[in-house]
Parts: C-alpha cells; structure tokens; sequence
C-alpha cells in the first residue's frame, strides 16, 4: 500500500504543477518533463563610445561607430558574455565633435547612463581628456584609436591603448623609407613635411622630422609647413612646397585635407617623387580612394592596418561590406578590435567591476584580432607591447574597395610597392 501511495504523491505534485501553472510560480517543465527555475535574462552590459560622429571628422566617426557597433553585434550573436550568463553588451553613442571638452563631458554622461567601460576616441586631444574623466571615475578606458604618447605618461591605471604611439609610428616610417630608397637605387635629396596644427598633427610631423634627422638618410627636410584642421585652401601652403623643390612629400593629412591637398599638387603642377606619409587617416579612406581616384595612385601610408590574410578579418570585412558597402580599414578595424578585446576582459573578469575588469585588461594576451601585428598585450602604462604599423600604397584596380594595399613588411605584403611614382599629371 505504501509504494502504490507515494506513486499517487507524484502524480498528484504533477498534476498540481500542470494545473496551478509553473510558469506563475517561477517553474517550467523542461523538454525532459523535469521541472526547472526560470532564469531572468541578465540585464545589458554598457560600453560608451566616444567618436567624432559630426565636425570635420566625421566620415572617420562614423566608420569608428560603425566597427564598434559590429564588433558589439558580433559578441551578442555569439552568444554575449558567457561568463556573466550570457549578457549581451549594450554600446552607448557619444559624438566628440572634434572637441575635446565636448568629448569628456559626453563621457560622463555615458557613465552616468551606466557605461561601465569607456572606447574611443580617435583624436589624441580628445582621448587625453577622457582619461582624465576616466581616471577621476574610475572607469576603465580602452582607446582603439589615439597616438599621442603623453596620454599614457601621466602614471594612469584605468588607461589602455590598442594602437601605435607617434614614437612608433615614427621609428617606423623612417625606417621604411630607408628601406624603399635602398631597394630601389634612388637618391632623392629633398623633403617637406606638412602636417594639421592640431596635437596629433604637430606631435606627428614633429616626431618624424626627429627620427628622421637621427636615421642618416641624405635627404634634407628643406620645410615643415602646418596649417589648421578643417581648411579649405591650400594654395599657399602648395606654393610653399612647389618653391622648395622637394623630391619627396611628407604630409600628415585627414581626409579632408588630404584632398584638398592632391588637387592643389596637380593643379600647380608640383614635381614630386612621391608622397610618403609618415601616418595619417588622410589617404586610404573610402571617401578619399574615391573622390580623388587616380589623383591618389601610388601615395603610400605608414600606419597601423588591417591583416587581410586573417579569418578574423575576412569574416569581420565581409560583414561590413554587406552591412555598410565599404571596407574595414585602420580606424574601423582597431574600433572592431578595441570592443573585441573588451569583451574578452570582460568574459575574464566575470564582472563588471571596476577592479576586476583592470585586473583581465592588464593580463590581455588577445591574439583573434583583425590587424596586422601580434597579440594585444599591454604594457604597465597601459600601451600595447605589440602595436604595430605598415606600409600601404594605393594601387591601381577597378574595385575601389580593394585599391589600399599592405607592401611593406614583406611578410604581411599583398602587393609590390611602386616607386618612384608617376607624376599626377600623367595619370589622366
């Protein structure tokens, strides 16, 4: 009698279960018929990013919102942060304006809307203010694009830069000029460098006339010319660099100078080698590739760029093709990686904690990431030990999309470079 009385119990608990309705109670039945909590999907995670989406730079902005964007989709399609059950990130949108007082108090209110990290913020002027908020809130700050190297001088602990410093990008440079003269037997004598007043403009052109003068090379700088951030005519600035006779220019652009710059060379005619930037976003922007097209053939560009042999990148650009009809480039790429490399901190952690999140970034070894270089690791100030740069050159091919190509290391190369170039006349 007893055994058939605790089978009628059972029943009878199933019965009340399907009839009163588990679900009003917090319980399911699970596709085995066992009942089972049901969980409360764990609340977003916000990061707040900061990009020039408006101003004088915005066609960079937006491209960098977009590559964090698709880098957050990514993460949530795959699942979010495993380790906080699942949560899915959130990314919170602020516009810098190209300025950097603007930029910080978009930041706050990003971290008063909950961000608990910080990415950003493409101007060196414009990051150096956020780390001075996210120190002071202690939140932690990821800049997937900024080169100014004081940012990370000033002995901060919420601080963490993917990208290369303006004393890597000059070192560089220097040395992959010295390299393309040499395999190419030609001895150009004289130089300018130009450059944008604004603090990476300066610091940039600057660093490189300093690693330059250091190298060796029997080239003589014979004019640093500097004009503001957002001109409109660059006659005079060109007028100066036709007098000085330079074998090679140098210029530090946006893209919108950089236009403007290249139809003023042709227009008055400038003779010139070739134009080798020591590293600017001027030069391999969609826009740019296409508004000047031949115009802009042969320019080459020292800068940090995107490792086309990666399945990360392959998947990553295929996906921001279809999305947004373009290609993943410099800035998109390191804005995809940046919230790559903060999820992954996050999925560490295990926490949204401040204290925790600053414990996994400093122990980052991140190799899954679309750019040419090795793993992401940070150094005590917060820089990565392995940012790196290339080479790129704009090359002839009746896709657009595929005209910037990585020549240098040879190791990384898609394509041999072209120098001396042909005159910007001769190409019409």
């Amino acid at each position: 009698m007893s055994k058939i009385r605790m089978t009628d119990d059972r029943m009878d608990r199933r019965t009340f279960l399907k009839v009163t309705g588990a679900a009003g109670l917090g319980v399911t039945v699970s596709a085995w018929g066992v009942p089972k909590l049901l969980r409360a999907e764990p609340a977003p995670i916000k990061i707040g990013s900061v990009q020039p989406a408006t101003g004088p730079l915005a066609v960079i902005g937006q491209g960098q919102r977009r590559g964090n964007q698709m880098a957050v989709d990514y993460i949530n399609s795959r699942g979010g942060i495993q380790s906080l059950g699942g949560a899915k990130l959130e990314l919170l949108l602020g516009d810098s304006e190209s300025k950097a007082e603007v930029g910080r108090s978009e930041a706050d209110r990003l971290i008063q809307e909950g961000a608990v990290m910080l990415i950003g913020a493409f101007q060196s002027g414009v990051s150096m203010a956020i780390a001075t908020l996210a120190e002071q809130r202690q939140v932690p700050f990821v800049m997937d694009v900024a080169a100014l190297d004081d940012i990370t001088q000033k002995g901060y602990q919420h601080v963490f830069r993917l990208f290369p410093t303006v004393s890597v990008f000059g070192e560089t440079g220097v040395a992959y000029v010295k390299q393309i003269i040499t395999e190419k037997k030609v001895e150009p004598q004289r130089a300018v460098v130009t450059n944008t007043g604004d603090p990476f403009g300066k610091s940039q052109g600057e660093n490189f006339i300093k690693w330059f003068e250091k190298s060796g090379l029997p080239i003589e700088i014979v004019d640093h010319i500097t004009y503001p951030l957002g001109i409109h005519d660059l006659s005079a600035e060109v007028a100066k660099i036709k007098a000085a006779k330079p074998d090679l220019l140098f210029p530090v652009c946006r893209p919108g100078d950089s236009i403007i710059l290249t139809r003023e060379l042709h227009k008055q005619r400038v003779p010139l080698m070739g134009i080798i930037s020591p590293g600017s976003p001027g030069w391999y922007e969609p826009k740019v590739i296409q508004d000047l097209d031949k115009l802009v053939y042969y320019v080459m560009d020292n800068v940090p760029w995107v490792y086309p042999a990666s399945p990360v990148y392959q998947e990553a650009n295929k996906l921001f093709q279809e999305k947004y009809g373009t290609y993943l480039d410099t800035n998109s790429g390191y804005a995809y990686a940046g919230i790559l490399v903060s999820a992954d901190a996050l999925n560490r952690a295990a926490s949204t904690k401040t204290a925790a999140l600053l414990q996994a970034l400093r122990e980052t070894d991140f190799k899954d990431h679309p750019m040419v270089g090795k793993a992401v690791q940070f150094k005590e100030n917060g820089d990565n030990i392995n940012a790196a740069t290339a080479m790129v050159q704009v090359l002839p091919d009746p896709d657009p999309n595929r005209r910037v190509k990585v020549v240098l290391p040879k190791e990384f190369a898609e394509a041999d470079y072209v120098f001396p170039a042909k005159q910007l006349w001769e190409r019409e």
